[in-house]
């Protein structure tokens, strides 16, 4: 396909799909794009993961500490970051809900509105693949070297904005140089981004675990925009994107296709050619985008907005511990979804929406009145929040790389990669005041 920002595409394409008298030959060099596009979802959204999942500590330096948490129990030695198992007929004692002053959907808002702004304006803008993948390279390690030295408030937010723009430019970049490839790309791309999910959350938690300070694991994950590098210039088999995308070249090898003049082709399968072409086409791509911003709305709105709100006092996790592990535990459910897209597909997005908002209700009641029994019971329903949100994800950009014509498929990943970051930004706007208004409801008889 033509650069974005190009005015014309060339007329006369190669085209051979749905023709069952040829059959491609084996691509023997498939392997190395799927793996590469397996790492690069792994390592762009690897920055993103694990900004949320510090979220909890990076608000403690913003503070000075636990903030409001310290002083919401009177306990000397039972504060929220010191709450071990302890006996049944004991008395927590709190005085007000253990809540950071500041929602988590403050740092959520830092490291989504850039990835939102740049994404925005990606998809007007010519696909100069290594131009921007440098960008990103360059962003993510200073966006990790900026949170590690942090000493104020605005250096902390400007290392998660940083993180934010690698993120963004990223995935809008990965996913419209996608449909040059074979559509199992887009599987793999989506796994890879499922499993930044785990690596993210589960190595900064597992290291922290082990002792280390948050600037020293920050320091340690430098090596992932150097494994981002390695695996697109060295690893992925690079195309020619002055041509349009194509099925032909995506599965066909090197064999030279068949021509097509793309002239009598339907006018609605055609290559957009200026800009109020592609504005005119965005509404088009409604139906993959509305559910999946209602999605990540939903399901962020629970994971920055409540999370942090849902809280067991007296067992073997203190409150950052469980806040953590929520987020692992989301991303698990994340990464099996994201994987399955070769398995299962699902054309209904809208339907996984319905579910999010269930969830929405049940963890909403939770937060107010702490009823649920274990936190068992919420490790369950976070796994399964984060099905339907990686399902949601997968099975909308698969949609779009098998039912939308092939000349205006990178044009319409591109618009579409903005959906989420719709929906986190506007969950995190929800998630601040939501926080706050239940921070100052009475205390639930759980913490009593």
């Amino acid at each position: 396909m033509t650069d974005i920002g190009e005015a014309t595409s060339p007329s006369v394409v190669p085209l051979t799909e749905n023709d069952p008298d040829q059959a491609p030959p084996k691509d023997k060099g498939l392997w190395r794009d799927l793996v590469a596009y397996w790492i690069l979802g792994l390592c762009n959204n690897y920055g993103y993961v694990v900004m949320l999942t510090a979220a909890h500590d990076i608000l403690k330096e913003l503070e000075g500490g636990d903030g409001h948490a310290k002083s919401a129990s009177p306990l000397d030695g039972y504060d929220v970051a010191n709450t071990t198992a302890r006996a049944d007929d004991v008395t927590f004692g709190y005085e007000a809900r253990p809540c950071n002053k500041l929602s988590t959907g403050a740092i959520l808002l830092a490291d989504i509105l850039p990835a939102l702004a740049v994404k925005s304006i990606a998809s007007f803008l010519p696909l100069a693949k290594h131009v921007r993948i440098f960008l990103c390279v360059a962003a993510a390690a200073a966006g990790f070297l900026l949170t590690a030295f942090a000493t104020v408030e605005w250096v902390l937010f400007v290392g998660v904005i940083a993180t934010s723009f690698s993120s963004g430019l990223g995935e809008a970049t990965f996913l419209a140089y996608a449909t040059y490839f074979n559509k199992n790309v887009i599987s793999t791309w989506s796994s890879g981004t499922g499993g930044a999910g785990i690596a993210g959350s589960l190595s900064y938690t597992g290291l922290t675990g082990l002792g280390l300070t948050p600037k020293t694991t920050i320091l340690i994950m430098l090596v992932v925009p150097g494994l981002e590098a390695a695996a697109f210039w060295l690893l992925l088999r690079h195309k020619d994107t002055d041509k349009p995308a194509d099925i032909s070249e995506q599965e066909a090898g090197n064999e030279k296709p068949e021509e097509i003049d793309y002239n009598t082709l339907p006018e609605d399968e055609r290559p957009l050619e200026n800009w109020n072409q592609r504005l005119r086409y965005i509404p088009s791509l409604f139906i993959f985008m509305i559910p999946l911003i209602l999605v990540y709305l939903l399901e962020y709105y629970i994971n920055q907005g409540l999370f942090e709100l849902v809280y067991f006092p007296g067992i073997w996790l203190s409150q950052s511990a469980q806040y953590r592990w929520y987020q692992v535990i989301y991303q698990i459910g994340v990464f099996i979804s994201r994987s399955s897209v070769n398995l299962i597909q699902f054309r209904q997005v809208w339907i996984m929406a319905v579910f999010q908002f269930l969830n929405v209700v049940y963890f909403t009641f939770e937060a107010v009145y702490y009823f649920t029994p274990s936190i068992w019971i919420i490790f369950v329903l976070i796994l399964w929040e984060g099905l339907l949100g990686g399902g949601g994800y997968v099975n909308t950009f698969y949609r779009i790389q098998t039912d939308v014509p092939a000349a205006r498929r990178e044009y319409a990943m591109m618009v579409t990669s903005i959906s989420d970051s719709v929906g986190i930004a506007l969950a995190g706007i929800a998630a601040i005041p939501s926080h706050n208004a239940i921070c100052d409801l009475p205390v639930p008889d759980r913490l009593l």
